[in-house]
């Protein structure tokens, strides 16, 4: 799942994603070359022992969202980064790896685990996703969402 495509897939500036371990599916997101990891929207974020093992408790999206699950999600596979924000501020963030569906193609990748609930869009795609074989052309949008649905 980390091998780089060998032709590059064309990207708009928004797109829709798959998170089949959340169970969540068609999830809007911003393509964003300026950040470096990928983002979702979460709350309740916290350290937590699990069967005997430390890990990370979150809760993902607003309960506004119309995919939100009100349920507590658990990932054993973490780490505590520093993130410069939107704003250029340093904070500290829960970063977890998950799988992503995009373009019909699964994407192990990193997420950081952000308040992200003054944005448009609950999930954020960054380089290290993208350098993977994406070409970003800002003048598309949805191109996999409209792929997927059109097969």
């Amino acid at each position: 799942m980390r091998e780089k495509m060998s032709f590059p897939i064309v990207i708009g500036a928004t797109d829709h994603v798959d998170l089949p371990e959340f169970e969540l599916f068609n999830v809007s997101c911003r393509i964003d070359t300026g950040a470096a990891t990928s983002a979702i929207h979460c709350h309740n974020v916290k350290l937590v022992r699990k069967d005997g093992r430390d890990a990370v408790s979150f809760m993902l999206l607003d309960p506004e969202h119309p995919s939100y699950q009100n349920r507590a999600y658990y990932s054993f596979d973490f780490k505590e980064k520093i993130i410069k924000n939107s704003f250029g501020q340093s904070e500290k963030r829960f970063s977890i790896k998950t799988v992503l569906l995009l373009f019909g193609r699964k994407f192990k990748t990193e997420m950081t685990l952000a308040d992200r609930e003054a944005m448009k869009y609950p999930l954020l795609l960054g380089r290290r996703l993208l350098q993977r074989g994406f070409l970003v052309d800002v003048r598309l949008k949805d191109v996999s969402f409209r792929l997927k649905n059109f097969s």
